[in-house]
């Protein structure tokens, strides 16, 4: 049995989980069939992880999956210490003291470091580059994410760099999110970064609806924001993650354990630009950023 713990809710995830089951169906393990599956969505609510970490183990579940940053994993760590638990996070698991290194983790941990936390000035950068005209960027991000800080602290040091004015504005629920939109589409000459995190992507499709009603030209980190009419994302693949955390979960059920192993981290990145969106911003995609998106959207 294995036992999935998530910061998100299951809208809007469910379509990377088939890249997860196709790689344990080709191993042989079909839910349903050969293999049961628990399934725990914290909905962004991360204090409720804990107690639904404790409830897996306690079904005594073979391997535990604990993806959406951080707080999902070590509420599966501070659950058990000797069930396998494999991560999907953006922060550094060795400093998040989940690991001991990424070659050799040590304990029962191991998993993806999908390095969301390092991609912050990359996205802020990109975000530039498409509207060079804004001078102050608004930066939305959830103070109660236990990555929060190390973000903003990031992007106010690329801000420096690109001679940009960084605002930030701390959201943690859906009607602080709404305020925080109306806030910024008062201002002029001013675009909108969303940080990384669990809980504002399960505000996706509110997102992009104020981004759209205000419009405030934003960026995001997955391409499924882009897909759903967000301006751009800049990330990591999730299918083929996911894809290899079910490599790893199938290894973990044949009896390999965590410390052989090794912590991953993904090799491919996605650049997602909707041109539909940019027009609707009265936007121009300048050709040379253009060129290097992996997708445009017409």
């Amino acid at each position: 049995m294995i036992g999935f713990l998530h910061t998100r809710a299951p809208e809007g995830y469910l379509p990377y989980l088939s890249a997860f089951h196709k790689a344990l169906g080709d191993a042989g393990f079909v839910e349903g069939r050969t293999l049961a599956v628990e399934y725990r969505w914290a909905n962004g609510q991360y204090d409720r992880l804990p107690e639904m970490a404790a409830d897996l183990v306690a079904r005594k579940v073979n391997v535990l999956v604990a993806g959406g940053g951080e707080p999902s994993p070590l509420a599966a760590k501070a659950a058990t210490s000797t069930v396998p638990i494999v991560f999907v996070m953006g922060s550094d698991p060795v400093k998040a003291g989940l690991v001991a290194s990424y070659n050799r983790p040590g304990g029962n941990v191991t998993g993806i470091n999908i390095l969301t936390d390092l991609l912050e000035p990359k996205r802020l950068g990109l975000l530039h580059e498409l509207v060079p005209q804004a001078t102050t960027i608004g930066y939305l991000f959830n103070p109660r994410f236990a990555s929060a800080e190390i973000q903003l602290r990031d992007v106010r040091e690329a801000a420096r760099a690109l001679a940009l004015i960084i605002r930030a504005v701390p959201v943690s629920t859906e009607q602080e999110i709404d305020r925080a939109f109306e806030m910024i589409a008062q201002e002029r000459r001013l675009a909108l970064a969303v940080g990384a995190d669990p809980f504002l992507d399960t505000q996706r499709d509110r997102m992009i609806e104020l981004a759209a009603r205000h419009a405030v030209p934003t960026t995001y980190q997955f391409r499924e924001h882009a897909a759903a009419g967000g301006l751009m994302s800049y990330g990591i693949d999730l299918y083929d993650v996911w894809r290899q955390v079910g490599l790893y979960t199938v290894r973990l059920l044949k009896g390999e354990k965590p410390t052989e192993l090794p912590v991953q981290q993904p090799t491919k990145f996605e650049l997602v630009i909707n041109l539909k969106t940019a027009r609707a911003l009265g936007l121009e995609v300048p050709p040379t950023l253009l060129s290097r998106a992996d997708e445009v959207i017409e």
